[in-house]
């Protein structure tokens, strides 16, 4: 955490003092990495020299926090693109360790349909501005991908909504991903779109010795943590629909999701379930401007604008403009489970701290601390950025409920949670939150995280 709140600090009084000056430089850059590179580093310019090294193509660094407990990890990545009159091909590879040996690696394949419909003329618009504009219209993608992950420090504090701080327990896991998806647009007057996926999932459970508290095996048993004791391997498919529509002049952003997706057991040990999800978020933009969301056409080590730009860039870093929302979002997982199956515990979402794949919930709680296959989440936030500063100020306001069984998330009790800190976000740089939670029955939280996927990429498939 402190090594964090240094980076933060250093990296964005660079991003300050150096926005405009880099602005101009990176029209002059060369179009090869290595050019970039001599131009700008060490200490040439600053800002101009971070990029490149966190942003640059074909090569470089790759950072990002793996999962909660398992620290911050550092590696490399590369990435490559090819386009031609009807397609744009990128891919890439990464990988990255941490300082108690977690890792996570992984290789991706994305495929774009650039094929465009003629344009339509439209009257009425000499007015509109850029801000009027959809930032992002859905093109249909299709993604291969693998990715691989080793967690040696995850907690357990059992299942539902009545467990005890005194429960708590670690494990260690190892999932690997193999699978692929695929987004197509239906309706682009609400950038409306359908996706589908196709996962392999292969998982392991082990002991985690040497922690604070007993390992998983010492106090619970597979009847308390059902899939202790055996992990088959999963076929996960999954199918949903979601709309990213906006208002004129960008007043008012919305990202709804709506997905099913069945777990199924290729073993027939009766850990096969279902999931249903929903994921609406509505956003208020204090000054009309594009909400951020994630680019299905770049992969997590991607975050290319334009790839036929020469040399290829990422979102610029100077001439930030003053940004603020309002934002609102409500969630749930519904866990069905056919003929006396159950959900085994490493696929149950948790709410707590963050989850495994780094989403800040009920942030005052511990990590993973509360666990159950039917989950509910309100969350209230507001950001606001400092002017032409990349450093933001950011407050958060969760309510949260688990269930073993969905019929019980009514009569459930609702658990609270406040955070207040600060972000980062800069370019194509991984953004940073800086948190400081309090507010629930169990102390406070100060938390750390550095977004495992770049700004303005794809995010990483789900751990759970």
């Amino acid at each position: 955490m402190r090594r964090l709140a240094i980076v933060f600090l250093l990296l964005g009084s660079a991003l300050w003092a150096q926005q405009n000056t880099v602005t101009n430089v990176q029209k002059q850059d060369p179009s090869s990495e290595r050019g970039q590179l001599a131009k700008n580093c060490p200490f040439k310019h600053t800002l101009g020299c971070l990029e490149v090294l966190f942003t640059g193509q074909p090569l470089h660094v790759s950072v990002g926090s793996i999962a909660p407990q398992d620290g911050f990890g550092a590696g490399l990545a590369y990435v490559g693109h090819k386009d031609t009159e009807n397609w744009s091909t990128s891919w890439s590879g990464d990988a990255i360790a941490s300082s108690n040996a977690s890792w996570r690696a992984g290789g991706f394949l994305t495929f774009v349909d650039t094929r465009l419909k003629a344009a339509t003329p439209v009257f009425g618009t000499q007015s509109a501005i850029e801000n009027d504009l959809p930032v992002y219209v859905e093109q249909p993608v299709f993604r291969l991908y693998e990715q691989s992950i080793s967690l040696n420090k995850v907690t357990f504090f059992g299942e539902g909504p009545y467990s005890a701080v005194t429960g708590r327990s670690y494990f260690g896991m190892t999932e690997h991903i193999i699978g692929g998806s695929l987004v197509r647009p239906i309706y682009e007057r609400l950038n409306m779109g359908v996706y589908a996926e196709v996962n392999a999932r292969v998982i392991s459970i082990r002991p985690s010795p040497g922690q604070s508290s007993p390992s998983i095996k010492q106090i619970y048993t597979p009847t308390t943590a059902p899939g202790l004791d055996h992990q088959p391997v999963f076929i996960q498919l999954g199918a949903g629909i979601r709309m990213r529509p906006s208002t004129p002049k960008g007043l008012f952003h919305f990202d709804y999701d709506f997905a099913y997706r069945p777990f199924i057991d290729t073993a027939g040990s009766g850990f096969s379930f279902q999931r249903l999800t929903a994921d609406a978020y509505q956003e208020i933009s204090l000054y009309h401007t594009n909400m951020l969301v994630a680019r299905d056409t770049n992969d997590p080590n991607n975050c290319l604008i334009d790839s036929k730009a020469n040399p290829p860039h990422c979102a610029a870093v100077g001439g930030r403009s003053l940004a603020g929302h309002l934002g609102l979002r409500a969630s749930t997982n519904l866990s069905v489970q056919p003929g006396g199956n159950v959900a085994p515990f490493y696929f149950q979402p948790t709410l707590g701290g963050s989850d495994l794949n780094g989403s800040p919930t009920l942030s005052s709680y511990q990590d993973y601390r509360f666990r159950a296959p039917d989950t509910l989440l309100v969350q209230e936030s507001f950001e606001q950025s400092m002017g032409r500063f990349p450093v933001g100020f950011d407050f958060q306001a969760d309510q949260g409920k688990v269930a073993l069984d969905g019929g019980d998330l009514n009569g459930n009790p609702w658990i609270h949670s406040y955070a207040v800190g600060l972000t980062l976000r800069a370019g194509g740089f991984p953004q940073v939150y800086l948190l400081f939670a309090f507010g629930g029955k169990e102390g406070t939280h100060t938390m750390g995280i550095v977004n495992t996927s770049l700004l303005g990429s794809a995010v990483r498939p789900s751990l759970f």
